[in-house]
């Protein structure tokens, strides 16, 4: 009883605000069913790396000497060290995907591209409120929409906000189905998102499927070389699930690995949550420039969707902009949700799902260029 009261004495102010940040997770993860993949480890783990003399954390016990954390010592080995987990699980995040809506409709990679725009706007806004340029850089990677994308920047730039970034990154992911109707009711109208749009699907060879996660392999890796991991091993994982010889691979990436890397990227990154570190007023600036970044991109992607149909004779729905973000599929899902909701039998998902799959390679190249350019000036 004594040690028990002893340990609650010994909470400070910072610990008891984590112990509310990891409930939060918690609650969002298992009521809500936002990402609770990881939203879960996240929020469990927060409260783990907190409580006073956590054994999940290397320390120094008096009689005992020092004591390894298990939390730490799979931080420091698989992400600061090597950064192996975020790029493993791009091979079970590409096993997952069907580049066919994509490949049906090449148009589409110009959504994907156009909704990285929250990425260096954020970079910018960062850099204006004081951020240091590796730390802006990996703020700004949030509005890639991409998790582990985030993650993998942030590590590399050795940023001092990891946990920070993280949390924004998944947690604003797990609510796009809240934020994207906001932004996108922001710059359209009624008449605009009641557009059909005509779907005649293509058939999309084998060969070219097979070929598709070659090619993008190569070209991506000519010109923006920092991205290769990322894109890399995204498209490998692509690659085991089209080239149609490797089914058992490709559910275990798509299942058992992705799930295990994801329940130990989400528990191991919990690391950066530790009080001293996550309750700052940095944190909430970066959640405030994470926010600001998912609607500059849902925004980017929409208006330049309009621009669009300044040209188009057969008007695209400019809803289809903001599903160019990574995170697939929730974003067609919500393109489509709100599109039903406008006028029932209103049916743009094929459309949306194509530029959603081109914002996953769209979000890793531009992690990738982020990389390289911010490592000039490092």
């Amino acid at each position: 009883m004594g040690y028990l009261l002893e340990g609650i004495l010994s909470v400070t102010m910072e610990q008891l605000i984590m112990y509310a940040v990891g409930a939060a997770l918690i609650w969002l993860a298992v009521k809500k069913e936002y990402e609770p993949a990881l939203l879960l480890p996240m929020g469990f783990g927060a409260i783990l790396v907190n409580l006073p003399l956590s054994g999940v954390i290397d320390q120094v016990m008096p009689g005992i000497g020092e004591m390894h954390g298990v939390i730490q010592w799979l931080f420091e080995t698989t992400i600061e060290a090597s950064e192996a987990l975020p790029i493993l699980l791009f091979i079970g995040i590409g096993a997952m995907i069907d580049f066919g809506p994509l490949l049906s409709q090449p148009i589409m990679f110009l959504f994907g591209a156009a909704a990285q725009f929250g990425i260096f706007f954020a970079i910018s806004l960062a850099s204006l409120l004081g951020f240091d340029l590796k730390d802006a850089a990996s703020i700004g990677i949030i509005g890639a929409a991409d998790g582990p994308t985030s993650i993998l920047v942030s590590q590399i730039m050795h940023s001092n906000y990891v946990g920070a970034i993280a949390v924004a990154a998944y947690s604003y992911m797990a609510l796009v189905p809240i934020i994207q109707p906001v932004a996108i009711k922001l710059v359209t109208t009624k008449r605009e998102r009641r557009i059909h749009m005509s779907y005649s699907p293509k058939a999309v060879s084998k060969t070219t499927k097979i070929l598709f996660p070659i090619i993008v392999t190569v070209i991506v890796g000519m010109i923006s070389p920092a991205s290769v991991a990322l894109v890399g091993f995204l498209m490998f994982g692509n690659l085991i699930r089209e080239c149609g010889v490797l089914q058992t691979l490709s559910n275990t990436a798509q299942n058992e690995l992705a799930n295990l890397i994801t329940l130990l990227l989400g528990i191991t990154i919990s690391f950066s949550m530790r009080a001293d570190d996550f309750v700052r007023v940095d944190t909430v600036i970066i959640m405030l420039i994470g926010l600001v970044a998912f609607i500059f991109d849902t925004i980017g992607g929409v208006l330049f969707a309009k621009v669009m149909n300044l040209f188009l004779r057969e008007k695209i729905n400019p809803m289809i902009g903001a599903a160019g973000i990574s995170a697939f599929p929730m974003s067609s899902r919500v393109v489509q949700k709100l599109a039903s909701e406008e006028e029932k039998g209103n049916i743009i998902l094929m459309h949306a799902v194509g530029a959603n799959v081109s914002g996953q390679i769209a979000s890793v190249i531009a992690g990738g260029l982020v990389i390289k350019l911010v490592s000039q000036y490092l």
